[in-house]
């Protein structure tokens, strides 16, 4: 039997993100989730051993993490990404800029107490091969510019910079350069799953009252974009498990089928089943 080719998910939130991580995807074949009805576009991505499975989710973390996990069980990704757009949290990150993250926070765990709101934060780490793999890759893409650093998830678009939430991200929160609605979810998903997980994210605006400005002057195509390239640069990167860095699409991809028989070298001690062919 033929050897699957290993699989990645990729996630989008929305339409914009879907169709600038879409462009890197050939030979797409559009399934859908049999029990769900979750629409994935599944194809190659050139120069690479992947098999990607693309999927856009909608917004929310709550969602996110539901179809993430649902996706995961249906079609066994070896990782998955998050990719789309985000809010920046500081000065000197510029529209454009991607933000990869090191980890993932969901700001609104905690307890509210007559002394006022008590934290009870979760934080998923990004995968240390994905987050290697994405260092590697933006070494060669000079026209991205691109930032390791946390990642804030919460359920509310952020466009007002003097916000109650707003504050409570930068007081306790402070590490986190961007801001967005469903890392946490899809995270929290593949890791009980067992998965490597990564969201990337190109900053569209600055959180602000300015967001709307910055969204007309088309900023989250811009981001979007440079989002899925860094995506892309990273899975160019990154190994299948039990993978060599010599490999490739064209490289060996199993072991043999059918009548072959192969001890690559070693010995084995043991009956055989097989057949004679040709008096050998």
């Amino acid at each position: 039997m033929p050897q699957t080719k290993p699989t990645v998910l990729i996630l989008t939130a929305l339409a914009l993100e879907y169709t600038a991580v879409r462009a890197y995807i050939e030979e797409r074949e559009e399934r859908s989730h049999p029990d769900n009805g979750t629409f994935v576009e599944v194809g190659r991505l050139p120069g690479t051993s992947w098999q990607v499975a693309a999927a856009e989710l909608g917004e929310g973390s709550r969602s996110a993490a539901a179809l993430t996990s649902s996706l995961i069980g249906w079609l066994r990704p070896q990782a998955v990404l998050f990719v789309g757009v985000a809010g920046g949290l500081k000065e000197d990150i510029g529209l454009g800029d991607v933000v990869v993250g090191t980890k993932v926070y969901g700001i609104h765990g905690g307890k509210v107490t007559p002394e006022g709101h008590l934290d009870r934060p979760e934080a998923w780490h990004g995968s240390n091969a994905l987050l290697s793999a994405a260092r590697a890759a933006v070494r060669d893409m000079p026209d991205v510019r691109t930032h390791f650093k946390p990642i804030a998830t919460g359920d509310v678009v952020l466009a007002d910079a003097d916000s109650d939430i707003a504050r409570h991200v930068r007081e306790r929160y402070n590490d986190a350069a961007a801001f967005e609605m469903e890392g946490s979810g899809a995270a929290h998903a593949a890791h009980l799953e067992g998965r490597d997980a990564l969201v990337i994210r190109g900053i569209s605006d600055h959180a602000n009252a300015e967001k709307a400005v910055a969204d007309a002057g088309g900023s989250q195509q811009r981001a979007a974009a440079q989002a899925a390239a860094v995506a892309v640069g990273v899975l160019r990167k990154y190994r299948p498990r039990g993978g060599s860095s010599d490999d490739s699409e064209e490289g060996p991809q199993g072991g043999y089928g059918g009548d072959h028989i192969d001890f690559r070298g070693g010995t084995f001690y043991g009956p055989v089943i097989g057949k004679q062919v040709g008096g050998r």
